[in-house]
């Protein structure tokens, strides 16, 4: 069965527009919850769900369509407020909860928002039982009797718990003081968590990106605009930056220089870390877009390395099937799978915390072995879905630009999961041909997509 509104992501889309308007997430709420009295509990009670949001204003409309499609399907809730992803799936996992469901649009702009949902394990939904919801989005919308409506509260000691379990994933003989950190929140999810976790670490830390207001989440801040966390480290004369996202799953950081480090860089410094202390299990799962000095520098270390396709869940799907620990995107999702079920901005800036303060170096220092290749990232926006693969034009481009590099580089053309964009990558070991065959391949399919 294809699915019609679940993505690689959850459902996302622009807030008032199909899907993302409340009877359509009251109908979500209402299929979910019936999917999972269906299925009923070990002690037959009803089930239980756990409901986090990041801080769009559109949150609070979504939050109370779930809440009631929930209850009248028979299923408790537990409203969290603004908390991020990785909490959430934590949560789920911690309270022996049946779901968890996260509203959020991640990266995005405020007004775009998503639904996304956990499993009682803390992992992303199996596709069956997606499908199981999608079948059931589009059916009538009953009410169980009175006596059978899910109750709902509030949690109000959520994220003391959470940073708790951040915290915890710190080894207990190491501590941050001396360190003085930017944290930059990206006036999302983490605001009223990440500073304390490392403030109560032991580091000095200055929170920018930290106030949000509902509709400035991702704005100029965050692991999408690292120069705003570049200028304040430099401006606070740092040590490091820690860069977040509107939900907290991805990373980005600097050092006191401004250099900027992407998700690969970091993935590097942790996976050569527990490789030290000998904790390093299997090999390390990336992408199409992970960079190729990656998977030479784990080559060098003899760690085998595996490509998935774009997608934290495909990175997580490896990792499973392998029983590996350790896999991330460029983008900043990083799975330690050791330390959490899901990626985690802030777990991960712990880890490679860990790292440079076991080892007393730097990041600089301890990341020179990934000499990263020049690589170009243009975003195509389209207006629906552009078949660029049966287009003579595009793949004229494509195939002018691989004769150029003649196997010194790489080509990538593939449809955001989350927007309407296609996405296309050049990497190469010159930075001139790079950017040339990016712009001319990016020409090709704007000119596709408009008509």
């Amino acid at each position: 069965m294809s699915r019609k509104y679940f993505g690689t992501d959850g459902i996302r889309g622009r807030v008032g527009q199909h899907p993302i308007v409340p009877g359509l997430v009251l109908q979500l709420g209402f299929a979910a919850g019936t999917v999972l009295t269906r299925a009923g509990t070990a002690d037959g009670q009803r089930p239980r769900v756990v409901i986090g949001k990041d801080t769009r204003v559109s949150g609070y409309m979504l939050e109370s369509a779930l809440e009631a499609g929930l209850s009248a399907a028979g299923v408790d809730v537990v409203l969290l407020g603004p908390m991020p992803t990785p909490a959430v799936a934590y949560l789920t996992r911690a309270l022996r909860l049946q779901a968890g469901i996260m509203i959020s649009a991640s990266h995005n702009p405020y007004d775009d928002n998503g639904i996304k949902f956990f499993s009682a394990a803390g992992t992303k939904l199996p596709d069956r039982v997606e499908q199981d919801i999608e079948a059931l989005l589009e059916g009538p919308l009953t009410c169980s009797e009175s006596a059978r409506l899910g109750r709902v509260r509030r949690m109000d000691d959520a994220a003391g718990r959470y940073i708790e379990f951040c915290k915890s994933t710190f080894p207990s003989t190491l501590d941050l003081k001396g360190l003085k950190l930017v944290v930059d929140c990206a006036h999302g999810a983490t605001y009223h968590i990440a500073p304390l976790v490392f403030h109560e670490l032991g580091a000095e830390v200055v929170a920018i990106g930290n106030a949000p207001n509902g509709l400035n989440i991702n704005e100029g801040c965050g692991a999408t605009h690292v120069a705003t966390l570049r200028e304040a480290v430099l401006q606070h004369q740092a040590d490091l930056g820690i860069a977040l996202d509107g939900d907290g799953d991805r990373l980005m950081m600097t050092d006191r220089n401004g250099t900027v480090y992407d998700g690969d860089q970091l993935l590097y410094a942790i996976v050569r870390h527990r490789q030290e202390q000998g904790l390093l299990r299997g090999g390390v799962a990336g992408t199409a877009m992970t960079n190729l000095a990656v998977e030479k520098a784990l080559a060098a270390r003899q760690i085998p390395f595996v490509r998935t396709r774009v997608g934290d869940r495909y990175v997580l799907e490896a990792l499973v099937e392998r029983d590996w620990v350790m896999g991330g995107e460029n983008s900043g999702h990083i799975i330690c799978r050791d330390k959490h079920t899901t990626g985690d901005g802030i777990i991960s800036a712990l880890q490679v915390l860990a790292a440079l303060v076991d080892r007393k170096t730097t990041l600089d220092a301890y990341t020179a072995d990934v000499k990263l290749f020049p690589q170009r990232l243009v975003n195509v926006r389209t207006a629906g879905p552009v078949d660029w693969a049966k287009s003579p034009a595009v793949r004229a481009a494509v195939e002018a630009a691989e004769r150029d590099l003649d196997g010194t580089g790489r080509v990538l053309l593939r449809p955001s999961g989350t927007e309407p964009l296609i996405r296309v990558m050049v990497e190469g070991a010159d930075a001139g041909r790079v950017e040339h065959w990016a712009q001319a391949i990016a020409a090709a399919v704007q000119a596709l997509a408009a008509g």
